[in-house]
């Protein structure tokens, strides 16, 4: 029994006074019964003489022996969090602080320790010479961990590798920790699939590694921090087959009875899972693969035990214990690495990197379609970056999985939601870049981290930036620019009152989103860094500073493989040549992105262009409203004190202005900005004529004649390259397209020049607003080459009002295939923009009329067959449909004509001669019509005569498009779509006319794809739409809710439960999920609306604007709901959620209730007791069943006693009156004198019966009422003398009958 050791704890400093070379880790898995044996050794160097504690992280562990050097420790004290995550009395949801306070040490970053090992007075720490031959063979044994190596040129590698640390590491003689632990349960850290009664998935299990603390102890003993980093050797025993698996009659390692895990659960909750064997005998068969970080060393099967096997690795990279990971399943294996090209192969000869993937049976033709570009993107990354720090590749596909992808050392555990077959098409850019991104985390993210939190941007902005550079090899530079357009776009819009990158990295975990962002924001801070770089000189720009670092990191520059800014500024300014302090103080120390206000001006006397560029990013912005998607991450900032960081009056930097003169020459001007306001003068050089008018006359003249341009033509400078189609007059007739006026083409051939490029580089993460005449705008998006100049074209033609001529030139950018599909598709949706009835619906016209052209019959508008062979066409195909039903007219309803156009697509669609999968595509269709119908209120029978004309606009027509949205999702449960993707759309469809009030749904139509057992997505699309749909103040629903965020099965279920949760009491917070008020009251068709008052009007504002405001509006709504609380609490206090997850909750509590600091106390009530007389003067109590709830009334008790002077009998009555007499004159004022009598006291006996003695004299008694269980009650007596008279009688008083009663 190992005695505890007094209470030293405090908080974990940064220097635990040592540090791990070495960790062997053992574990038995049982996997029918979560529960594991495990074994851990860590080879310990001090680093300080003074050690004498051992702190590590350990969760859910119960330890059976320590030792050190092999010596019993003398103490350990050992606290798991799991079994403080309870409060062990009847506590309410306002207690949720007491339970918080419990949880606090587990949660917050760094985690304390929960196990304190003393080490033996016995042990002594020597002093060791850290370049003696004695301790490099030590490091270099307990490095490799004792294990053979096949060349003495990796061990030699290694030793160079780790030779910065040699001095730090080898100090001291190393001490071995070793630790023997049970698991009976495994709770977190590790998952388990296809156990569970009635789950007919293929079993496995596999690690759930997090980027935060609190994962890896859970399994194993250690140094839970990323920081800390040392080789590892790993054993893992499990079954052999899936038959052996669940043989029944194999015992678990260990029957759990009790408190598990901070759960009071039966063994028959976790142990062996009476369920039925749902596996035929061949799958039975299916052997386990154990795949784990580092290289196999051997597989043995037990000698013992013939059903179970033995898999060792090794890892000799120092990794953190976050980044050690395994999975255990009957995998499929396709080695990816057949998909290198010949010339790579060859290439590469042997530094080619094995790359192996692994899925569950009967998924190899998904893994080898999805994970394609693996091979190719390994080797790119090798090539350009430097050597792979592993050797070799893995990744396995799991269900279950919490995230798309958990980052191990080479080793990716993926979601096998990410997996898609050959005939989709929808998730391949999506899904190639998670991957791939997977693949580039291998060298940083893993083999390199960061060393602080305020460095996480470095590590995530390099990722995400080289994985981008592979894209663009793979999809091309237009992908690439544009891309980067939108996400440039994107983190302007969002990076409003936010703090900076820097200060991000300490949010990572607060919510999803603040990792979102910084994944957005820190590649595109790297690509105009890289892009500044390029110009002022780097001609290799950022790839040669990451290639800088991957090397300094393999020769061990950066101690533990830790990276941060200052090193980053420091290796970009020398390699790049320039002081860059004011470009990271803006972009990651400072918050926000610039706005430029720039007007431009010809002075023809000058020949200038005078420019003014003018920052506004400053000026006060319209209050922005809050949004229920997001609001819990702002009460969470703001609890925090988590504050934006301040506006930047001024961005500095280098700016290239594209000036596209007459001659179509564009001229470059690079300007230098260093105030919020400026102003340039640039040189004009061209001093020919304007040529593009006449260019175009003779291009149409040419066209009409069918002839080539040519002869005299040549002599003319060519302005026009894209968007030169329908040009002949027939064509521009049958399109309906506008032509400049006259006016345009006089005011167009005075200008000097074609148009201006502000920021032509793409230097900048801005807006833009430049002041230019639209016919400049329409240059750019016809004659500029880079998407991002024609993106920009198209976003500002698309704020302008509608006109007949904006349209022509979007339906020809639309129709002209040699634009890059991101154009062709953003024209569409600014095509819905001109549909307006002012300007004929042009915009719809020219919609119908793309669409009839190119994927309809000649002269028909019945659509071909589907065939998605070309990539671009099926984009477009899909962008049309979903700008259709964006139209509206002045009342804002959808027409008749685009609800009819929209369901003649969807109701003639056909799919049976494509190759493809078209259910994105009819998914797309669905929700088009739905949104169209859900415009415009539903047709009653009665009302044939409605105000609208349009013929055929009846509730036939309506009933029949609700009717083909049901139709596909009746085919989908019959012919399951990609993902359930038809089914998920269909009940958006409903959630989107029922919430508009045009068609009914019965909440059973929602609920009926909620139960365990339906797909991941189709059940969190159910619950999603019915919180939008305002059920959450239905208590049922509410309930079931709660239920299965709080004991769901699977991490990702109740994640993703989470974040909907958040969303739905964001949106009740802010009032956007409301109950539908009541009729106005109407008196005889008059209809009298009442103004809400000043306090009212002023409540409403401050719930959609403050953070304040929307909390005490949710309090009002929700503090008292009963269910609320009940079912809230019932989720904190779940045995499956983790702890992360349990303090989301009690966060969520936090906001909800006032806490309350008590502690109930339940106490039995009491019960009634019968007497029976059995005789003999003997009495029998007993007690009954019957409970009295209410105290008994008090009573008065009287005592009559009667005496005739004699002796005998009565004589002993006459004494006992007169001692009670005596004694109530005496000090007790409860007995009350009614008679007297001269005879003498006898029978004292008899009233002591009744009476305590009284107190010696000098001592009065106290006044004092006797406790319950004293309570007494007699009869009266009456004692009859002669003649028949009473004499005397004494009337008692004894207790309050508060006391048991008698039956």
């Amino acid at each position: 029994m190992m005695a505890p050791i007094p209470d030293l704890a405090s908080p974990q400093g940064p220097e635990p006074g040592f540090s791990v070379s070495h960790q062997k880790v053992e574990l038995d898995i049982d996997l029918l019964s979560r529960s594991l044996r495990g074994k851990t050794e860590l080879v310990i160097n001090p680093t300080s003489k003074d050690l004498r504690l051992i702190r590590l992280n350990c969760r859910q562990c119960e330890l059976k022996s320590l030792t050190v050097n092999g010596k019993p420790v003398p103490g350990v004290r050992y606290e798991d969090p799991y079994q403080r995550a309870t409060l062990r009395w009847a506590a309410g949801v306002r207690q949720y602080h007491m339970l918080q306070e419990r949880l606090e040490r587990a949660i917050r970053y760094p985690p304390e320790a929960e196990l304190v090992v003393t080490l033996p007075k016995s042990v002594k720490l020597e002093e060791l010479d850290p370049f003696s031959d004695e301790a490099q063979s030590l490091l270099l044994a307990k490095t490799i961990g004792g294990s053979k190596k096949d060349s003495d040129a990796s061990a030699l590698d290694l030793m160079q590798g780790t030779r910065a640390g040699m001095e730090h590491m080898a100090r001291f003689t190393p001490l071995t920790l070793s630790i023997e632990y049970l698991i009976n349960w495994v709770r977190d850290g590790m998952q388990f699939v296809g156990f569970e009664d009635g789950d007919l998935r293929y079993p496995h299990v596999y690690t759930m590694n997090s980027s935060s603390a609190g994962a890896a102890c859970c399994l194993f003993p250690c140094l839970d921090d990323i920081t800390s980093r040392c080789t590892w050797e790993i054993s893992i025993k499990c079954s052999k087959t899936v038959g052996d698996a669940f043989d029944s009659l194999r015992t678990p390692l260990n029957k759990p009875n009790g408190m598990i895990n901070g759960a009071n659960v039966s063994p028959q909750g976790f142990g062996v899972p009476d369920r039925s064997d749902p596996f035929s005998d061949e799958d039975k068969t299916l052997e386990f693969t154990v795949v784990c970080t580092g290289d196999m060393t051997d597989e043995i099967t037990d000698a013992q035990d013939p059903t179970r096997k033995t898999t060792s690795f090794i890892c000799t990279n120092a990794i953190s214990a976050q980044h050690v990971g395994f999975a255990i399943a009957p995998f499929e294996h396709v080695d990816l690495a057949e998909f290198r090209e010949v010339e790579e192969d060859d290439r590469l000869g042997q530094n080619a990197v094995p790359v192996h993937g692994y899925c569950l049976p009967g998924r190899v033709a998904e893994i080898k379609n999805t994970c394609l570009p693996l091979a190719k993107a390994v080797d790119f990354f090798t090539m350009t970056y430097g050597s792979y720090p592993y050797s070799n590749y893995k990744l396995c596909f799991v269900d279950d999985s919490p995230e798309d992808v958990l980052h191990t050392a080479s080793f990716s555990i993926c979601s096998s939601r990410l997996l898609f077959p050959e005939d989709v098409l929808e998730p391949i850019d999506l899904v190639t870049r998670q991957l791939v991104h997977a693949v580039a985390s291998q060298w940083i993210g893993v083999d390199i981290v960061a060393k602080e939190c305020k460095d996480a941007w470095v590590i995530v902005g390099i990722a995400y930036y080289i994985t981008d550079t592979f894209l663009r090899k793979l999809c091309g530079k237009n992908e690439y620019r544009y891309h980067q357009k939108r996400a440039a776009d994107r983190v302007v819009e969002l990076d409003v009152d936010r703090p900076s990158l820097g200060e991000m990295g300490a949010l990572l975990n607060l919510d999803p989103s603040e990792r979102d962002f910084m994944a957005l924001k820190a590649p595109l801070v790297l690509f105009i860094l890289d892009q500044r770089m390029m110009k002022a000189g780097a001609s290799t720009g950022l790839s040669r500073i990451v290639s800088r670092i991957f090397l300094n990191a393999r020769v061990g520059d950066f101690p533990n493989g830790c990276l941060d800014t200052a090193y980053f500024i420091k290796i970009c300014e020398k390699l790049g040549h320039a002081k860059l302090e004011p470009f990271f103080n803006q972009w990651v120390e400072g918050a926000g992105c610039p706005k430029f206000r720039v007007q431009q001006r010809f002075n023809k006397k000058k020949l200038l262009v005078e420019m003014s560029v003018h920052q506004i990013q400053a000026e006060n912005d319209k209050e922005k409203d809050l949004d229920g998607a997001t609001f819990l991450r702002d009460v969470k900032e703001d609890a925090r004190e988590v504050y934006a960081g301040p506006i930047q009056p001024c961005f500095t930097g280098p700016m290239t202005i594209r000036i596209h003169e007459a001659d179509g020459t564009p001229y470059e001007h690079i300007v230098e900005i260093k105030e919020p306001y400026q102003r340039f003068e640039i040189p004009y050089n061209t001093k020919y004529k304007r040529l593009k008018r006449n260019r175009r006359q003779k291009e149409r003249t040419a066209a009409v004649a069918g002839a080539e341009l040519g002869g005299d033509g040549t002599d003319d400078v060519l302005l026009y390259s894209l968007g030169d189609v329908l040009q002949t007059e027939d064509e521009v007739k049958k399109w309906r397209l506008a032509e400049w006026s006259a006016d345009d083409e006089e005011r167009m051939s005075q200008e000097s020049y074609e148009w201006i490029r502000m920021d032509a580089d793409f230097e900048w993460i801005c807006k833009m607003s430049l002041t230019m005449p639209g016919y400049m705008w329409v240059s750019q998006l016809q004659q500029d080459r880079d998407v991002v100049a024609q993106l920009e074209s198209i976003k500002y033609l698309e704020l302008q009002k509608a006109h007949p001529l904006i349209s022509a030139f979007l339906v020809r950018t639309l129709i002209d295939e040699r634009y890059f599909h991101g154009i062709r598709t953003a024209a569409t949706k600014a095509l819905a923009k001109c549909a307006k009835e002012d300007v004929g619906w042009i915009g719809l016209f020219h919609l119908e009329k793309a669409f009839q052209e190119l994927f309809c019959y000649p002269d028909s508008t019945m659509t071909r067959p589907n065939d998605f062979s070309d990539r671009t066409a099926y984009l477009v195909q899909c962008a049309i449909p979903e700008a259709v039903a964006e139209i509206r007219d002045l009342s804002g309803r959808a027409t008749l004509r685009v609800r009819k156009w929209l369901f003649e697509k969807l109701r003639y669609n056909d799919n049976s001669n494509n190759e493809f999968s078209d259910f994105h595509y009819v998914a797309i269709l669905m929700k088009a019509l739905a949104y169209a119908v859900s415009s415009k209120a539903a047709p009653r029978a009665h009302e044939a005569d409605d105000f609208e004309d349009d013929e055929g606009d009846d509730i036939s027509f309506h009933e029949a498009c609700l009717e083909e949205i049901d139709r596909h999702r009746r085919i989908d449960e019959w012919i399951p779509s990609y993902h359930n993707i038809i089914s998920r759309s269909a009940l958006d469809c409903k959630r989107m006319l029922g919430a508009n009030h045009v068609a009914s749904f019965k909440k059973v139509d929602f609920l009926q794809y909620t139960p365990d057992g339906t797909s991941d997505l189709l059940r969190l699309n159910a619950f999603a739409n019915m919180m939008k749909l305002g059920m959450a103040r239905d208590d049922a629903i509410l309930r079931w809710f709660l239920f299965v965020l709080g004991s769901d099965p699977s991490p990702f279920m109740r994640e993703q439960m989470l974040l909907i949760f958040g969303k739905t009491l964001g949106a009740i917070a802010i009032g956007e999920s409301s109950e539908p008020l009541p009729n106005p009251a109407s008196h005889d068709g008059l209809i009298i609306e009442q103004e809400a008052s000043t306090e009212a009007r002023k409540a409403d504002l401050a719930r959609k604007q403050t953070v304040a405001g929307a909390l005490e509006a949710l309090r009002a709504e929700l503090a008292a709901n009963t269910m609320l609380q009940q079912g809230l609490w019932a989720a904190i206090n779940s045995p499956i959620i983790s702890l992360r997850q349990m303090w989301h909750l009690l966060e969520i509590c936090d906001r909800l209730y006032a806490p309350q600091t008590s502690m109930v106390v339940v106490l039995k009530l009491p019960k009634y007791w019968k007497c029976v007389k059995v005789g003999k003067g003997k009495l029998l109590f007993s007690q009954t069943d019957r409970v009295r709830t209410k105290p008994l009334p008090k009573r008065p008790v009287k005592l009559k006693i009667s005496t005739a002077g004699g002796g005998g009998g009565g004589g002993g009555a006459s004494g006992a009156a007169a001692t009670a007499a005596a004694s109530a004159t005496q000090g007790y004022p409860f007995l009350k004198r009614q008679a007297s009598s001269s005879s003498g006291v006898t029978g004292a006996a008899a009233a002591r019966a009744f009476l305590k003695p009284p107190k010696p004299p000098g001592q009065p008694p106290p006044r004092r009422i006797p406790p319950a269980s004293t309570d007494v009650r007699a009869e009266s007596f009456n004692h009859v003398g002669e003649g028949g008279k009473p004499k005397l009688k004494i009337k008692l008083k004894l207790g309050g009958g508060t006391g048991l009663g008698g039956g």
